[in-house]
């Protein structure tokens, strides 16, 4: 039995990266054998287990076959006889497909370590097509290594391109596109994420409300960029840059839906994007099942972005509808991440990167003095039921007015 390093572990290792898991590939075993050794088994349609002490992954060598639709049409076969380099070959990427034994010996037969340092996403075989979530997979990882200057394969992109237009994408399930989705918006630059996807034309099947937004023009005066598709990939770029929440990056991409349903005749206005783009906001939470903080914040960031950047040119009574919608008074620090979405968005065009956005320090300066006001003086003043509502609106239009001179 012979035990190897694979994957992640070995990749992020070789890119002086932190190595946060570790996967094995066990050669020459049974299922047999590792249950008498301890292990704990947890894979059906092929073994995988659980080592004793550490609860690190192990996995039995093996191969894989084609033999339904999408990504769930596999037959795996394992055993004893399956030698290293075959179970390598069944991988992604060649970066992925890099092994280290137990004496730290480095076994790469598909020339990973090369396209490392060429800084290339490669697929290992033919076998790639096979696997739909895998133009995901790559997309993922051009938006996670894209800032050590990784770019795609042109095979590669050109097999990611065949894969979309098959029909095999439309097999993916809601829950596996949003797991990729979400760890891309951890990334260092998401935004190439949704570039990939673009460039492969999967994004039109996987992420239309996004794609249709691609050659809708924005103002010149106000947007330098002018494609409101590229602006909305520039919005996430800063996102990133401004916040590692995941809300506040996945409103930052939404926040502009609205826009690629304004009539063609009133372009480039887009006079009531924001009431618009709530539909299709609503249309991609629902499908993907994105979880409810996370799409709270982009139907919230959609509605009123504009009305917080125009914070000045508002009435006290608009101003204070505008917290009140953005539910303030419980959720304080859900309205800060609609400011970091609206900064975002401010920075999100071309020469503007580097824009100052004084709104969010003005909004939270009135909340912070509004949510001084003590409710409880107005009940002891003998305020009940309704009253106590049009009492504390009163005062805060008050306090606003005050601090807004």
């Amino acid at each position: 039995m012979q035990i190897y390093l694979v994957g992640g572990a070995v990749r992020d290792m070789l890119l002086g990266l932190p190595v946060n898991d570790s996967d094995y590939v066990v050669v020459g075993a049974s299922a047999e054998q590792m249950l008498e050794k301890g292990y704990q088994q947890v894979g059906k349609s092929f073994p995988v287990f659980l080592h004793p002490k550490t609860s690190d992954e192990y996995a039995l060598a093996r191969t894989e076959r084609k033999q339904g639709k999408g990504y769930t049409g596999f037959v795996c076969d394992f055993g004893p006889e399956i030698p290293l380099e075959t179970d390598l070959k069944r991988r992604d990427l060649t970066i992925n497909a890099i092994a280290q034994d137990a004496s730290g010996n480095i076994i790469d037969p598909y020339n990973g370590r090369q396209d490392l340092e060429k800084r290339l996403l490669r697929h290992v075989s033919p076998a790639f097509a096979e696997d739909p979530l895998r133009v995901l997979r790559v997309a993922r990882f051009a938006a996670r290594f894209a800032h050590l200057g990784f770019s795609i394969a042109d095979e590669t992109m050109l097999l990611m391109s065949e894969m979309a237009s098959s029909g095999e994408l439309e097999s993916l399930t809601a829950e596996r596109i949003y797991k990729e989705m979400e760890k891309a918006l951890t990334s260092q630059s998401p935004q190439v994420f949704f570039e990939t996807l673009r460039q492969c034309g999967a994004l039109s099947i996987i992420f239309p409300e996004l794609d249709a937004l691609f050659g809708i023009p924005a103002p010149a005066h106000w947007h330098p960029e002018i494609d409101t598709g590229i602006h909305s990939l520039m919005v996430l770029e800063q996102a990133a840059l401004i916040s590692t929440d995941i809300e506040v990056r996945f409103a930052a991409l939404c926040h502009d839906f609205g826009k690629a349903l304004t009539p063609q005749n009133e372009w480039p206005s887009h006079h009531g994007h924001d009431e618009r783009g709530i539909i299709p906001v609503k249309a991609l939470c629902n499908r993907l099942k994105v979880p409810n903080p996370v799409q709270d914040l982009a139907r919230l960031a959609c509605r009123w972005h504009i009305q917080c950047h125009k914070q000045a040119e508002l009435s006290d009574e608009q101003l204070l509808n505008l917290l009140d919608q953005c539910d303030v008074w419980r959720k304080p620090q859900r309205f800060e991440q609609l400011l970091d979405v609206c900064q975002s968005d401010i920075r999100g065009r071309t020469g503007h990167e580097q824009d100052d956005y004084p709104q969010k320090a003005i909004l939270l300066n009135y909340l912070h003095h509004l949510q001084q006001i003590p409710v409880s003086e107005i009940v002891k003043a003998g305020y009940k039921g309704a009253q106590i509502k049009e009492q504390l609106t009163l005062q805060r239009l008050g306090k606003l007015s005050e601090l807004r001179g």
